[in-house]
């Protein structure tokens, strides 16, 4: 069984996020073993300048880095990752499984981005759109095509 952890700088606190959360993580118990990981974002001033930013993005990739898996394939999601078909993300992972990958870690940024280290730690750089997504949002996106990915795979009727 695969294992997929999921490091996420921001915690989830509306309820309508923690309940879609809670049913893809219930969904994907069937194929994988999931860990989702929380860390906090830093704060940061109303108009914070470029320096403070890059000073908040540093201190969180610390944190990413770590609680990074030893071993395994690393996907970060970031504007400038490639965009993929929700067939192509199962081909992908599939991919990634046939060689050998038991650990992917998916890697989600805060409000103000990822800093650039770990994105190019990345194995895989994977963009959800052009569109820009509130982070947590882009959790539970993240989580749904991840099971449908699994779905896909098993040839299931849920990605019709």
């Amino acid at each position: 069984m695969q294992r997929i952890t999921i490091l996420c700088v921001g915690k989830l606190k509306e309820k309508f996020y923690l309940e879609a959360a809670a049913e893809y993580e219930k969904r994907l118990s069937r194929f994988c073993s999931l860990e989702i990981i929380e860390l906090p974002e830093s704060r940061l001033p109303e108009n914070p300048s470029q320096g403070e930013i890059d000073r908040a993005l540093s201190t969180e990739a610390d944190a990413v880095e770590a609680k990074l898996p030893k071993a395994g394939a690393i996907i970060a999601l970031c504007i400038e990752g490639k965009e993929l078909s929700s067939p192509a993300l199962a081909e992908k992972l599939n991919e990634l499984a046939v060689g050998g990958v038991s650990q992917l870690t998916f890697l989600i940024g805060g409000s103000v981005g990822m800093d650039k280290r770990l994105k190019q730690r990345a194995d895989v750089k994977l963009s959800m759109s052009p569109m820009t997504f509130p982070h947590h949002l882009a959790r539970i996106m993240l989580l749904e095509q991840i099971y449908r990915a699994y779905q896909i795979q098993a040839g299931s009727k849920y990605h019709k």
